[in-house]
């Protein structure tokens, strides 16, 4: 997966009416920037109960809300407990139903779990938030979990086709060319429309396709070589233009011609959207790393108050000056709130190199039955200095590196800026970490880097890696949580959405058999983990990694009411049927927004 290339859909100005700035229109804070900026205690602390509706909590006042009859795991690995008890947004207590019931008051809303199981709300640790619901609505996805098969993928474009007008673009996104088939063209394009011009971005970011009439708009010549800026077009084996064109300066001229103008309307709706599905699929709380613009903060706060999960970000290094406004609100081990709102600030995001997909992670060994490893988007020094850049910001490091070799020069950077022990500002994450070796995992931990893994690598493409990528030995090996086990190292695991479907689910499922859904075969049984690890991994453990481990990730006296229930226990379920459990309702500071 590669959020590098993506990303650039939503920070350049010529995919926005009215430019980049303008993304979220009219959505203006009420607040001036200083007085919005200003970071008193009193915006602090109502910030901290927002949705409550209630003033703060004083001892004696009682529950708002009394969970019993059911399953309640207070934190991951903790034995159930008999009730829950929350009030004005935060837990009260979590313990016997006895001891519990003495906040009852005349005005406690009683909650009976009919047997469910109620969990703390699942955390996703890198999820690309604006990035997700912008591609998802303005391309109509024909991803392999919609269409799985060839015939099905083409049936479908087809029908969009049918109901378009002739002359207007059909824009397709999330297209695997792994999973559903191998590569499309200009020839099998032409097949679903002659009358439309056709794109369809693949779900790696670095690849799309185009149909005759598409390539005829672009004006190409027969004789076109690299463009400027980087870029190609595909050529079939008599040398044709064969519709396929490659890497993000091409992709982009192209995107900006079939996509529809991102518009302020278009832009809340999408959010509100996604994130709906989100807490749908369980989810409480989402951090974006890196496609966040500093310039949105204020009007993305403000919408946060409206959403049904809670929202994060880290900054990409690129635009990490534009945080210097909120220097006062603190930056160091916990993440920074902006005030009045349900959006909260922690790391910068740097990406190391490309995907393994595209056999552009840049690995130590070559790709199978090839000689090349890939190349990181950094040499070695250069990243030294950009991490050094975000130690003196105050703020921890968060490197996307996906091939081993770019693993290393980024834990040689990190140790270089932060010391041989773990930082005192903050936990430094490495993101997918998908081909970590054990000595790293060793260095990891010596270091307090933890590493995220996108679990979803081996639910969709383990087989592929096995057999395409890297060969079954070192494919056995990605994605190495039960390493971590064994080091004694924290994890987490996210669904880095777009790039793979969201569901905090799919992941415990799949780091607990290990099993990939298109042939049905186990990928690396000794990495595989237990339901309670993996399900820290999607709570506590990913709370902590986004500087929330105070407020989120387990249901503590004091905490955040942020609640997931399941109408299914993920312990007492056949391991590969977790995924399928329904998600019954979710809870954000002690209110239901899904359910």
């Amino acid at each position: 997966m590669c959020l590098a290339c993506l990303s650039q859909l939503h920070l350049r100005d010529e995919f926005f009416a009215g430019g980049s700035a303008n993304f979220w229109g009219g959505m203006k804070p009420e607040t001036t920037r200083r007085g919005f900026l200003a970071g008193t205690a009193a915006a602090v602390a109502t910030a901290a109960t927002i949705g409550s509706g209630r003033s703060a909590f004083a001892a004696d006042s009682g529950a708002d809300v009394i969970f019993t009859g059911g399953t309640i795991i207070p934190m991951a690995g903790a034995a159930p407990v008999g009730a829950l008890a929350i009030g004005n947004g935060k837990v009260l207590a979590a313990g016997s139903q006895s001891s519990v019931m003495g906040l009852k008051t005349k005005n406690t809303k009683m909650v009976n779990l009919d047997g469910r199981t109620l969990l703390p709300g699942l955390v996703d640790p890198h999820n690309h938030v604006i990035l997700s619901s912008v591609y998802l609505e303005l391309c109509n996805d024909i991803g392999y979990t919609k269409n799985p098969t060839r015939a099905q993928l083409i049936d479908a474009m087809r029908s969009y086709a049918s109901r378009t007008p002739p002359g207007q673009w059909l824009t397709f996104s999330n297209f695997d060319n792994l999973l559903q088939g191998g590569d499309l063209s200009a020839t099998e394009l032409d097949t679903v429309s002659t009358q439309h011009p056709i794109f369809v971005w693949y779900t790696n970011g670095h690849d799309a396709c185009l149909n005759s009439k598409g390539l005829e708009l672009g004006n190409v010549p027969p004789n076109v070589g690299e463009i400027p800026g980087g870029g190609h077009y595909g050529r079939d084996a008599s040398g044709k233009l064969n519709g396929l064109i490659y890497e993000m300066p091409l992709i982009l001229k192209y995107a900006a011609m079939a996509l529809p103008k991102i518009t302020p309307q278009i832009a809340i709706k999408a959010v509100r959207s996604y994130t709906q599905m989100a807490a749908a699929a369980g989810n409480t709380f989402l951090h974006e790393p890196g496609t966040v613009r500093t310039e949105w903060f204020e009007p993305y706060a403000k919408l946060s108050n409206t959403l049904p999960v809670r929202v994060s970000c880290s900054v990409m290094y690129g635009d990490f000056k534009g945080l210097d406004p909120y220097k006062n609100l603190g930056f160091g081990p916990k993440a920074v709130q902006i005030p009045n709102s349900m959006f909260t600030v922690f790391g910068i995001k740097i990406v190391g190199d490309g995907s393994d997909q595209t056999e552009t992670g840049a690995q130590t060994q070559p790709y199978l039955n090839t000689s090349a490893k890939g190349s990181p988007n950094y040499d070695a020094s250069l990243l030294k200095k950009m991490v050094a850049d975000v130690k003196a910001l105050g703020m921890p490091v968060q490197i996307h590196c996906n091939g081993d070799y770019a693993q290393d020069i980024a834990l040689d950077a990190i140790e270089a800026a932060y010391g041989s022990s773990p930082s005192p500002i903050g936990i430094n994450r490495i993101e997918h970490s998908t081909m970590a070796r054990l000595d790293q995992i060793q260095r990891m931990k010596k270091l307090g880097v933890q590493p995220s893994f996108l679990m979803n690598h081996v639910r969709l493409y383990g087989a592929a890696y096995r057999d395409e990528i890297f060969g079954p030995a070192r494919a056995m090996n990605a994605d190495p949580a039960g390493w971590c086990v064994k080091e004694g190292l924290p994890f987490t695991l996210h669904t880095d959405s777009p790039c793979s479907p969201i569901g905090p689910l799919n992941l415990i499922e799949t780091a607990v058999t290990r099993r990939c859904v298109v042939d049905n075969s186990v990928i690396g049984k000794d990495q595989a983990v237990t339901i309670d690890q993996a399900l820290r991994a999607v709570t506590i453990d990913a709370a902590r990694q986004c500087g929330m481990g105070d407020r989120i990730g387990s249901l503590e006296k004091g905490k955040e009411a942020d609640i997931t229930i399941l109408e299914s226990n993920p312990y007492k379920v056949a391991p590969e049927t977790i995924s399928k459990i329904k998600v019954s309702e979710t809870w954000v500071a002690g209110q239901k927004k899904f359910g």
